[in-house]
């Protein structure tokens, strides 16, 4: 192969490498599109809105802040219409006193809604007594005539009884035909105090043999067993029995005492 050498050769050289130079260029320089300028200028331009923006979203997110902890002191001091509502819906109900004379002479004093049924007062008077054994006590009142009425546990208070202050007294409704049956001391206590008061008022006719065979049982109950040293005297005068006690009915119930 034979090399071509002389000007000729050097000119055919130039053109050769002529058209390579506008590749290389195209290779290493790099084509920044129209309008954007230089690739620092164009970063610069990119920082500088973000450190112009910085302080304006502070303040935004002060702003916020101070609205959300103006909410939130306005929610804390203000109730709520959900907070307010069981108070508007709320009722007040209005109670009375009602006064309750027990068997031993003693009086029970509780506070009742005025709307409230018979049943309640009933139960209350109950558990004052610590009285389960309910079916056989009842409650009485007088009326305007002083008749007396049994107060019906099934009807508000307030509809049987009228005049005030709303008295009533804890009585036996009927005694049970076999006291045997009975399963709580308590029970008997009371329906031996409405027999001892119905015997003494005349409500329960009784003979004379039995006013002072109850009396004598009666004096036990209150006295104890009988003592010589301790029972003299007509020790029995100030203890009722019957509605007309006699001289003659205290000394029999003394004499039946001394065998206790």
């Amino acid at each position: 192969m034979t090399t071509e050498t002389g000007p000729d050769s050097e000119v055919k050289k130039a053109q050769e490498e002529a058209p390579q130079q506008p590749e290389a260029a195209a290779v290493t320089t790099p084509v920044t599109p129209a309008g954007h300028g230089h690739p620092e200028a164009n970063s610069n331009e990119k920082h500088l809105p973000q450190q112009d923006t910085r302080p304006a979203e502070q303040s935004l997110d002060m702003e916020e802040k101070d609205y959300g902890e103006a909410d939130g002191l306005s929610e804390r001091t203000t109730p709520s219409k959900a907070q307010k509502s069981p108070q508007k819906t709320a009722k007040k109900y209005k109670s009375a006193i009602c006064r309750v004379t027990l068997l031993d002479a003693s009086e029970y004093e509780c506070e009742v809604e005025k709307h409230g049924r018979g049943q309640v007062l009933f139960d209350l008077v109950c558990e004052h007594l610590n009285l389960l054994e309910k079916d056989y006590f009842g409650l009485t009142f007088c009326d305007a005539d002083s008749q007396k009425n049994w107060l019906d546990p099934s009807k508000e208070i307030k509809k049987q009884i009228r005049s005030s202050p709303w008295n009533f007294a804890f009585t036996v409704k009927f005694y049970p035909p076999d006291p045997a049956q009975l399963t709580e001391d308590i029970t008997r206590y009371y329906l031996c105090l409405q027999l001892r008061a119905d015997i003494i008022t005349g409500r329960l006719p009784c003979s004379f043999v039995t006013h002072a065979l109850l009396g004598s049982y009666a004096v036990q109950a209150e006295l104890g067993d009988y003592d010589a040293e301790e029972h003299v005297g007509n020790y029995v005068s100030e203890l009722r029995f019957a509605p007309n006690q006699t001289r003659e009915l205290e000394e029999r119930i003394m004499e039946l005492h001394k065998t206790y």
